[in-house]
């Protein structure tokens, strides 16, 4: 087993990378970084590079920091030769997942942006089941309640926290890796809370006849739906890639293990010494925040 370094110990970490840890058969979580989280029987860190230069001894870290301050730290981690997991969206603007590549290429390190949506148990067979269609149109369906996922976490409405657009990658990374031919944006209405600098509600309009709809005010049972129309036959995912749907039918698609999964892809590719970097999603990020038409709603409080 390898020994592994989570650092950014809040409700991600806590519900998802920690289990998944514990479960892998590849991976030792040997310490923690975070300002006040911690896992019990395991050495914690508030300081980063104390804990590179302490602990030579793990090779990887796997980061669960926010995005804005995730720079930094995988930088770091990579001048000290350590491999690097980065949780989605693995960073805050394009350019700086570009640079911590070529840092990691040039280091001989692995550089792993996860997408972990794209492990849900539906996305690989509705890839497979795309491959040869014409996608005559799609819908994205990806509303969910701020407060619940997010409890009083108010990075996600400054800068570089993306809003709403922080659930939203997920649905865009499943876009960009299911549909056969790739589409780009061609408008966006974007919704900001009066007193926030981030979304929290977006209407999309892509090529291809591909519309996405996101909201973090839904309340109630939350909806993370795909639906995609053919020439042949129409396929939907719903529960954020888990369920698939195809001409009415549901299709059984195995157990359900996204961040299990990724530790494993990552096992994968520090073994083979190779990275793996898809800013694909972020690409469409970027695009509704620059096409973007602003409109102010009401304030947004936790």
């Amino acid at each position: 087993m390898r020994a592994i370094c989570l650092v950014g110990i809040g409700k991600i970490a806590v519900d998802q990378h920690i289990p998944a840890i514990a479960a892998s058969p590849d991976w030792m979580l040997a310490a923690t970084v975070s300002r006040a989280g911690a896992v019990d029987g395991v050495p914690a860190y508030t300081d980063f590079a104390r804990m590179l230069a302490e602990r030579p001894d793990i090779d990887t870290v796997s980061l669960c920091l926010p995005p804005v301050p995730r720079y930094d730290y995988a930088a770091a981690a990579i001048a000290a030769g350590r491999h690097v997991m980065l949780e989605k969206p693995p960073g805050a603007t394009l350019a700086e997942v570009q640079a911590l590549a070529r840092m990691a290429q040039d280091a001989g390190v692995t550089l792993y942006t996860t997408w972990h949506s794209r492990m849900a148990k539906g996305v690989a067979p509705a890839k497979a089941w795309l491959a040869d269609k014409i996608v005559t149109a799609a819908h994205i369906t990806w509303k969910e309640d701020v407060r619940r996922w997010h409890p009083g976490q108010d990075w996600v409405f400054t800068p570089g926290g993306m809003g709403v657009f922080d659930p939203g990658s997920n649905a865009l990374s499943i876009m960009t890796e299911i549909l056969p031919q790739p589409v780009h944006l061609r408008h966006a209405d974007l919704y900001f809370p009066a007193n926030r600098d981030t979304p929290i509600a977006a209407e999309l309009t892509w090529t291809g006849n591909v519309t996405g709809s996101f909201d973090w005010r839904q309340t109630g049972p939350q909806s993370w739906d795909i639906v995609v129309q053919t020439d042949n036959g129409t396929l939907a995912l719903h529960d954020g890639g888990a369920r698939l749907v195809i001409d009415g039918k549901d299709v059984e698609s195995g157990a359900d293990r996204e961040y299990p999964a990724l530790y494993d892809r990552m096992a994968e590719l520090v073994k083979t010494a190779a990275s793996e970097v898809d800013i694909t999603p972020m690409i469409h990020v970027a695009d509704a925040l620059t096409l973007g038409k602003r409109h102010v709603v009401d304030a947004f409080d936790f």
